[in-house]
């Protein structure tokens, strides 16, 4: 950032910084017609890279900058956070842990998963559905909790805490003990080849083109395949699942229970 930066830090700073806030609101900018009370604001802005002019007369409108949204985010993001921040796009979230949801901040940009919730297919629906989202961060969350995995990220990290400190080590440990149970259950549940292919994806955070190649399976075959897995693994939590593939009718269905048989008339 540039050294001008550090006169945005002081309490003066709130103007520029509301300013700033308003630009990150307003992707297609703001018109300098409602800017003349905040006009000194806008051009500290601009003088430190923050914001920056576009068009002519009447048509100019100021508009966030590159720099200007990643201060913003380090600026907004807690003191533990503010340098990931400030490069990564960072959000908070909520797992739920032995029934009890506990506050985790999460990197968006190298999380596969929400990558594809991001992205819709032809029928304009997103190519995961809530449950299979929800099933995944909740393995994601348990492999990271439990200390499966190799610590090869900092996606995820322990949110804001209330209540009592100093839990101590033996808590953590437990902890680290139940997420590494939750894991073997599920992927007991889910068999070999799924509970590695979603290791792979919410653990490791492999793209599907990678896991693709590394298993020399057809192209765009991946997606087929997890979405099979998290909606096993959905089931497994107890989740609502909707089908995957065109809807079909297959005749008259029955409901009743497990050990209903229909009559046939003679």
């Amino acid at each position: 950032m540039p050294s001008k930066l550090s006169a945005l830090a002081g309490a003066s700073a709130s103007g520029p910084l509301r300013l700033l806030a308003k630009l990150a609101a307003q992707p297609d900018g703001t018109p300098a017609s409602a800017l003349a009370s905040m006009a000194a604001h806008a051009e500290a802005l601009v003088r430190s890279d923050l914001a920056c002019w576009t068009g002519r007369g009447d048509d100019s409108r100021l508009r966030l900058t590159a720099p200007g949204a990643a201060f913003l985010r380090r600026r907004q993001a807690a003191p533990e956070h503010a340098f990931l921040a400030q490069h990564r796009p960072l959000s908070a979230r909520a797992v739920e842990i032995d029934g009890r949801e506990a506050p985790v901040v999460m990197d968006d940009a190298e999380s596969p998963l929400a990558w594809l919730r991001r992205r819709t297919g032809k029928d304009g629906r997103p190519l995961l559905d809530d449950a299979r989202y929800a099933a995944g961060e909740r393995f994601r969350a348990d492999l990271t909790l439990g200390m499966v995995l190799p610590r090869v990220t900092a996606s995820w990290s322990a949110g804001p805490r209330s209540g009592r400190r100093g839990a101590g080590v033996e808590h953590v440990t437990d902890l680290a003990l139940a997420a590494r149970q939750r894991c073997d259950h599920a992927a007991r549940s889910l068999g070999g080849e799924m509970a590695a292919l979603l290791i792979d994806v919410c653990g490791f955070l492999k793209g599907l083109e990678e896991v693709e190649r590394e298993r020399g399976w057809p192209a765009r075959s991946a997606k087929v395949v997890l979405a099979v897995a998290l909606g096993r693994l959905a089931e497994h939590y107890g989740l609502a699942v909707e089908a995957v593939g065109p809807a079909r009718s297959t005749g008259v269905r029955m409901w009743g229970a497990a050990d209903y048989r229909p009559t046939l008339a003679e």
